[in-house]
């Protein structure tokens, strides 16, 4: 992930990487990033910071963030925001609350005095990212509410669309639909980073092997793609497990436990509809899918987010379809 050679990401942005030492000793960690394409998109020069790890100590904070300040200041940027591992396509926002619950796949955790350290530093908050929980990890799937099911069908019906399962025989063309779809779904989301077709086909290289079909639904109308949902397995449960930190034969745990369904748990990561179909209730429509085809296979437990927290339509769905709110990540700003 952090190789310039190996990461798409490195195609529109660039980033520097400090590490802040005691007595010869690592106490902290953070990386620079200059995104181009953010600022070609927003028409700003918002730098971000990522990758931070630090000891509960001011000094060593400060120094982490100005080092990466005065690297930002250098490529003629005027606000640094983070964290952002790289980008808000990838792991977002410090935690705030939540802290007694573990990190879900691909969510970022952090002790709570990061916050502290961040807002003495001069950072205040730009945005804050809401993370919804429903069910339970027992693999016990929640009943779907009648009136749910009852809805989605009449909305499927009204507006003649249909829904499938991902097609993994066909997995490169479900790659290049997502392509068309992906960033006129999200553009008018605050903080988006469009996401470029080598950006996408290497993160859909990477979700491959874990992929659960039945989690993936497109929408369809008159035959073209008009919006589409990624779950994703928590396989973070096996990776708090694997003392080891090695991927093999832990690779090979993982993936028997997905071909038993043995994995309860899930993440919606993605959802989204083309701006002309927003505001019809296709969102619930792909909600009552991943919470009925999961259920059947037993994931019975599911997070949803982030979510922008002034996002007024997709929040109050969520709220009405039983979800709550269990953490919040925090994105915050800085001038430079």
């Amino acid at each position: 992930m952090l190789s310039r050679a190996k990461n798409p990401f490195f195609d529109h942005a660039e980033a520097e990487y400090f590490v802040a030492e005691r007595n010869g000793a690592v106490a902290g960690r953070i990386a620079a990033i200059a995104n181009r394409l953010h600022n070609e998109f927003h028409a700003d020069r918002v730098g971000f910071f990522g990758f931070f790890e630090t000891e509960d100590d001011q000094p060593v904070a400060d120094a982490l963030l100005d080092g990466a300040a005065a690297w930002l200041r250098g490529k003629g940027l005027d606000t640094m925001r983070g964290p952002a591992s790289f980008s808000t396509n990838d792991e977002s926002g410090v935690l705030v609350d939540g802290f007694d619950t573990p990190p879900v796949l691909m969510m970022p955790h952090n002790p709570p005095y990061y916050l502290t350290l961040l807002t003495r530093a001069g950072f205040a908050r730009a945005k804050d990212l809401l993370v919804y929980q429903h069910g339970d990890s027992s693999g016990r799937t929640p009943p779907v509410p009648e009136r749910l099911t009852r809805a989605s069908e009449l909305l499927c019906q009204r507006l003649g669309i249909t829904l499938r399962p991902l097609r993994m025989k066909d997995f490169a063309a479900e790659v290049e639909r997502v392509k068309v779809l992906y960033n006129k779904a999200w553009e008018r989301n605050w903080g988006f980073v469009p996401m470029t077709d080598r950006e996408i086909d290497h993160l859909a290289a990477q979700f491959k092997p874990v992929v659960v079909p039945d989690l993936v639904p497109f929408v369809e109308k008159d035959g073209e793609v008009i919006g589409f949902a990624l779950a994703l397995p928590d396989l973070n449960t096996f990776f708090r497990n694997n003392r080891s930190g090695r991927m093999f034969p832990a690779i090979l745990k993982i993936l028997w436990a997905l071909k038993t369904h043995r994995v309860h748990r899930c993440r919606i990561t993605l959802l989204g509809v083309l701006p002309e179909y927003r505001g019809k209730g296709i969102d619930a429509v792909l909600y009552h899918w991943i919470w009925t085809r999961g259920g059947a296979i037993g994931y019975g437990w599911g997070e949803a987010g982030w979510i922008l927290e002034d996002n007024a339509a997709m929040n109050a769905g969520l709220v009405k379809m039983g979800f709550t709110v269990y953490k919040t990540y925090r994105l915050l700003d800085r001038p430079l």
